[in-house]
């Protein structure tokens, strides 16, 4: 199933990497409309405006592992072919039954079978980083927006209540609304905290698929963008109270639907930021802290040859 590139098998590994290049071009006519479907809906819904970023960041990740190319032998592989089918069934199974995730999400796939048609598992290894994450272009079906919207919802409203009782305030939570005397801060689902999630979720994902960390490291990164988005939308709605409390209602509305939404990120990322200083401290990556036997006596070898007086290491 794997042809290498050798005199024998040249002529066949031409055939298939142009045949690579006619489905990559068709793959990217194929998925055309939907590519503008997601883009017209990054232009519309602040939970999905990052979508923009995503395949530019994923360019990013090409260049930004380059180095590996240099080291590694493509070779053409049949296998490319399983990963191209799987996509295009889930797009006719999302056409069939009206479901448009599935028929965004099938670009990933194909583009997957495609870099192992042309270049084999060495390629894949190299591209692969870049494919996944362009699932964060793609917007969530409307049942999983429900599903993790509401209980986002709720959470919000039900911490910055608590917030605001810490802060002194007479806050009353009722439903998703936080009533502050005659004030009310509406959590309505635009303000759930999703897009923060979402849009964290992929910023969190980027700093650990660059970032040289260990595998724990870079999992407790995405991981810790749940907690750190949700802890950004919630210091939003109660700065947006103690607003109405010192400043007014116009001041706090504004904060609330503009600024606090621009203001949120450099927070969310200033918390990232600590969550790495807190890693760096608690989970050591230093080799020579990490195996002093295996590098002493490594150490010792070396010194015996050069002095044989070397003292045996305890």
């Amino acid at each position: 199933m794997i042809l290498d590139l050798t005199a024998r098998s040249k002529q066949t590994s031409i055939v298939l990497m142009i045949l690579g290049i006619v489905l990559g071009l068709t793959t990217l006519w194929l998925f055309w409309p939907s590519l503008v479907e997601m883009h017209d809906r990054w232009s519309v819904d602040p939970r999905y405006s990052h979508g923009y970023l995503v395949p530019l960041f994923s360019l990013f990740l090409l260049w930004h592992r380059r180095s590996m190319l240099s080291a590694v032998q493509f070779r053409t592989s049949l296998w490319g072919f399983i990963p191209i089918l799987l996509g295009i069934g889930m797009k006719i199974f999302g056409a069939r039954f009206y479901l448009t995730w599935f028929d965004g999400a099938a670009l990933l796939p194909c583009l997957a079978g495609i870099a192992v048609l042309v270049g084999g598992m060495p390629l894949l290894r190299w591209c692969w980083p870049a494919i996944a994450f362009l699932f964060f272009m793609i917007p969530l079906p409307y049942r999983a927006e429900i599903g993790v919207g509401s209980p986002l919802q709720w959470i919000a409203t039900r911490s910055s209540n608590y917030a605001l009782q810490t802060f002194g305030l007479p806050a009353l939570a009722e439903g998703n609304v936080i009533s502050i005397g005659e004030a009310k801060i509406n959590v309505v689902e635009a303000c759930n905290g999703l897009g923060m999630l979402m849009m964290f979720l992929a910023y969190a994902s980027a700093a650990a698929l660059i970032i040289d960390r260990p595998p724990l490291d870079r999992f407790l990164i995405v991981l810790g963008a749940i907690p750190i988005a949700i802890f950004a939308n919630v210091t939003r709605i109660t700065v947006t109270g103690l607003l109405h409390v010192t400043a007014g209602g116009p001041v706090a509305d504004k904060v609330y639907h503009d600024l606090a939404g621009w203001l949120m990120m450099p927070l969310a990322l200033a918390t990232l930021w600590l969550e790495l200083q807190i890693l760096t401290r608690l989970f050591v990556t230093d080799e020579s802290v990490l195996d002093p036997i295996r590098i002493n006596s490594a150490e010792y070898r070396s010194a015996r040859v050069i002095d044989p007086r070397v003292p045996r290491p305890k």
